[in-house]
């Protein structure tokens, strides 16, 4: 119904989420007209650089013409379609090649995914995610790789992922020992990507690789026999509670492996991922000014915590919490300045004894 010529490219981007606008130049019979695209050009797609050329849109174009006009309206769906399109011809014809181009065009194809419903349907078969070992999945893909290990009591499927694999490393490798696949979000757009995922899919969870204690990420409904007294249990948390002095912080006592930290600090998937939405709009604002509200979980079966509860002296008692409590922090980039030095030091007193 109209006449249309044009070449738009995908750049590449810093992980950061740069909206470069003016990069798409309008023409009318190779005579410039604007680089005010937003009318003719879907929003989601204001990230590509190129040039269009359309002999039905007038010389002396005006803005409420763009917003009215039925032939821009027609132009904008009509790109939508040609770039959902190419991208799913790229994916069919050379795969590999596709997976390489994946780390620049990943953030266009879920900001397409996240703001345009048509788009969805066509780029959910071309939509990949990557997990840590830098392999490619489709979603249908993933979910079929996950199905016997990362279903949970219920039967949902739970993908892990980490939003930052050098900070969450000690959380990845203690996943990763007990046969866990970690899917990498570490982009801007992420949290929102996961959020509409999650609304689209049935019987399927994302969790954060850190969001919970590694026994209960996804819950097999297999309980682990706690080696403490009722007593002992109520202690602990005593013990632990006057040590973190943290309003903020809830301490629980569970029992989990041996081989599992003394203390795990965690955070629900509900209120982080809406905190890290906040930051780039797109959830309710007073979520990005709560305070961080997480968990303590202290592992009733690790030896570490033995020796806190035989230890007869108070004080000491109480220093060896804290110093549990703080190798949690810093395995979450959450012990900096004062309380940082103060563990380095307290650190540095306890290898002297």
């Amino acid at each position: 119904p109209f006449n249309l010529t044009g070449v738009l490219y995908f750049p590449k981007v810093k992980n950061e989420f740069e909206m470069n606008k003016n990069k798409i130049q309008l023409y009318s019979r190779q005579v410039f007209i604007t680089d005010e695209v937003k009318d003719i050009v879907p929003e989601f797609l204001m990230l590509l650089h190129g040039v269009i050329d359309s002999p039905d849109i007038p010389l002396n174009v005006s803005r409420s013409y763009l917003q009215s006009d039925g032939n821009v309206k027609k132009i904008n769906a009509h790109i939508t379609k040609k770039v959902a399109d190419k991208l799913g011809e790229l994916f069919k014809k050379d795969r590999e090649s596709y997976q390489k181009k994946w780390d620049d065009i990943g953030l266009f194809v879920k900001y397409g995914t996240i703001a345009e419903e048509k788009f969805y349907e066509k780029s959910k078969d071309f939509l990949l995610l990557k997990n840590i070992s830098n392999e490619y999945f489709t979603l249908k893909e993933y979910e079929e790789k996950i199905a016997a290990t990362q279903s949970d009591k219920d039967g949902t499927k739970v993908i892990l992922y980490t939003t930052d694999h050098q900070k969450q490393d000690s959380y990845i490798q203690a996943a990763v020992s007990k046969g866990l696949d970690i899917v990498l979000m570490e982009g801007m757009l992420d949290a929102h990507f996961i959020n509409h995922l999650e609304q689209k899919s049935e019987k399927v969870t994302w969790k954060r690789v850190d969001a919970d204690t590694l026994d209960k990420l996804v819950d097999k409904g297999e309980a682990i026999e706690s080696v403490l007294t009722e007593d002992e249990t109520t202690k602990l948390k005593e013990v632990f509670e006057k040590a973190i002095n943290n309003s903020n912080a809830t301490v629980q006592i569970e029992s989990m492996s041996p081989e599992t930290m003394p203390a795990t600090i965690t955070m629900s998937e509900f209120m982080r991922r809406y905190k890290e939405m906040a930051k780039t709009g797109g959830a309710p604002f007073m979520m990005g000014d709560m305070p961080d509200h997480f968990s303590v979980a202290v592992n009733a079966n690790h030896t570490v915590i033995a020796g806190i509860l035989k230890e007869e002296n108070e004080e000491i008692q109480r220093k060896m919490a804290k110093q549990a409590y703080d190798l949690a922090l810093l395995s979450q980039g959450m012990l900096t300045g004062k309380d940082l030095t103060e563990f380095i030091n307290r650190s540095t007193g306890f290898l002297g004894k």
